[in-house]
């Protein structure tokens, strides 16, 4: 016991003399921090004084120097604007001088026009003295003698426009090696009418009257719903053993035709019946236009089309014009278009192309409101076709001006296929109208006796009276008659202009 008491005093002693000397140190390092710390806020206050003082420094030398540079250009617009005043007193100046001479000039000519009044009257007063002498001297009144010198000059008119048309045929003539293919394009084009005269109407065979009834069915249900679905017009008159079928759409129309020719040839016509047919018959047309359309590219020899534009064509099978097919003669224009391109030294291709689409727009164009020179070349340009094509298939009926040689191609081809003899029909009672048009036309002018219309309307024979239409009158009668025919008629080919005038010397023997 006596030794741990021992032990713990001495312990005890151990922490109270650590716990001192611990304190001494402490207290000894705060001082000497603190002293530290005073020192260093000392420095730090004189290194602030010593940087405010320098950064006051610069700022006044820095403001000096502003106002130094301010001074200089201060100094350099104020001789700027004393040089711009110089000028412009120098300007006003000169405008001053400007105006006193316009003055003057302006005095002067008050005095020369006074000068110049006095002149005219004179003038004036001489010519009139000068035509009463001349009217004296002539015997002939100012009237009369306007008259007189209009007949010259008109005479002398005719034989110059004789003679420039003389001329310009001859030099045409000469520079034919030189402008071949614009002569060659120019020569062959005209563009030709266009008409719907297409037939609207196809007419079924059947094998008896009796089958009359079973087509229009029990109060007429049969025939309705042939028409509602086929969207045709079905026509059963007195004719014997016949139906006819009316439309203006020709693939609708052509799908009516197949419809009824299975509904007979089956026998049995019910409503039910009449839509499984119709539905057969709508394929089997639908695949011979996507049919028509492709056979008409192979044979062009044009293989990426658009396959609507492909199916757009396969309809123009069912499309007449004039009693024309369309798609053939879409194919001839195409023939046509590539064999003058590759003539003329152009490429082939798109003038096929061009001659091929020229008339797509008249497979909807009872659809679409429009030439169907329009339709189709919207139709081809939004089936991303080139814009020399489509507008070759623009311009073909002159919807607008034609701007290249593929433009008029594709109208003398169009022309070429329409005037072909045989192509196409015309009625009787259109034609004997423009026949009588063309002899109206030239009877219409100065000095013709007669005229009569050749060849089928075309060519034009106009007799003249000698004494009224002289040789180079009669030259400029035939292009006066045929630029009028160009404007007011449509026809296809063209029309010779042929004026004839008869010469006749007699004299007796004596």
């Amino acid at each position: 016991m006596p030794e741990m008491l021992w032990l713990i005093v001495v312990a005890v002693v151990g922490v109270a003399v650590g716990f001192v000397i611990s304190r001494y140190l402490v207290n000894a390092s705060s001082k000497k921090a603190a002293e530290e710390a005073e020192q260093l806020v000392s420095d730090a206050k004189r290194q602030a004084e010593t940087l405010r003082r320098e950064a006051v420094v610069e700022a006044k030398d820095e403001v000096l120097k502003m106002k130094q540079e301010a001074q200089a250009e201060n100094k350099e617009r104020m001789r700027e604007v004393r040089n711009a005043e110089n000028r412009i007193n120098q300007r006003e100046e000169s405008l001053d001088r400007r105006v006193e001479s316009l003055d003057a000039r302006e005095h002067q000519l008050s005095s020369m026009q006074g000068q110049v009044e006095r002149r005219e009257r004179d003038l004036k007063s001489a010519m009139q003295e000068v035509n009463v002498q001349l009217e004296r001297v002539a015997g002939m009144t100012p009237d009369e003698a306007k008259r007189e010198l209009l007949d010259s000059l008109r005479d002398e008119v005719t034989h110059e426009s004789a003679a420039i048309i003389r001329e310009a045929e001859q030099r045409t003539k000469l520079e034919a090696d030189k402008k071949s293919r614009e002569i060659l394009s120019l020569a062959i084009q005209r563009v030709a009418a266009d008409h719907s005269a297409e037939t609207t109407v196809k007419t079924i065979h059947i094998p008896s009257d009796d089958l009359k009834g079973r087509i229009i069915g029990r109060e007429g249900r049969n025939i309705r719903s042939f028409e509602q679905l086929t969207g045709v017009n079905l026509l059963i008159d007195d004719t014997p053993e016949c139906v006819t079928i009316s439309c203006f759409d020709p693939v609708r129309r052509e799908v009516g035709r197949v419809t009824m020719e299975n509904l007979i040839a089956d026998g049995r016509i019910h409503p039910a019946r009449i839509e499984e047919m119709y539905a057969k018959a709508e394929k089997q047309v639908n695949q011979q236009v996507q049919e028509a359309g492709e056979q008409a590219t192979f044979d062009v020899g044009i293989h990426d089309l658009h396959p609507e534009l492909v199916r757009t064509l396969g309809r123009l099978r069912f499309r007449t014009s004039f009693g024309q097919n369309v798609l053939n003669h879409s194919l001839e224009v195409a023939y046509l278009c590539g064999v003058m391109a590759a003539e003329l030294g152009l490429d082939p291709v798109p003038a096929k192309r061009a001659g091929l689409l020229h008339d797509l727009g008249k497979a909807i164009d009872h659809e679409i409101e429009g030439p169907h020179a329009v339709i189709g070349a919207d139709l081809a340009r939004r089936f991303g076709e080139k814009p020399e094509i489509v507008h070759a298939i623009e311009a073909h009926h002159a919807d607008v001006e034609p701007n290249s040689v593929l433009d008029v191609l594709v109208q003398a081809a169009d022309a070429v296929s329409a005037a072909r003899p045989g192509a196409r029909k015309e009625s009787l009672e259109s034609y004997i109208k423009r026949l009588e048009k063309f002899e109206e036309i030239a009877n219409a002018h100065k000095g013709v006796e007669r005229t009569y219309a050749m060849q089928a309307g075309r060519e034009i024979r106009v007799m003249v009276v000698p004494d009224q239409v002289d040789e180079a009158a009669a030259v400029v009668l035939a292009h006066d008659i045929a630029k009028q025919i160009e404007d007011e008629m449509q026809y296809p080919g063209q029309v010779k202009v042929v004026v004839i005038r008869e010469s006749r010397a007699v004299d007796y023997a004596k």
